[in-house]
């Protein structure tokens, strides 16, 4: 039986299994993960941090396409690959 839905990006998805794009986050998936990650601190310096779950992505992105940190395409939305090897770091 497939499920058709929406994914965080707003992209129309079918899925049997696994999506065609396996590095997306559900929201079902991420009520699970949320709790799990370190809280930011509240006043913490430098610009607004890119929000946790487009991070994760990006680093499944990375994992998937088994690509270099510097290869994740700014046009996805995770923001630099940079910044995901970070948050995976911390």
């Amino acid at each position: 039986m497939a499920l058709a839905g929406r994914d965080c990006c707003g992209d129309l998805t079918v899925r049997v299994g696994l999506t065609t794009r396996p590095w997306v986050v559900d929201d079902a998936l991420w009520a699970v993960i949320e709790p799990l990650l370190p809280p930011w601190p509240e006043r913490s310096p430098g610009p607004k941090p890119v929000p946790d779950r487009l991070c994760l992505q990006g680093i499944l992105y990375v994992l998937h396409q088994n690509i270099a940190w510097q290869l994740l395409p700014l046009e996805l939305g995770f923001s630099s690959g940079q910044t995901c090897w970070r948050r995976l770091d911390r």
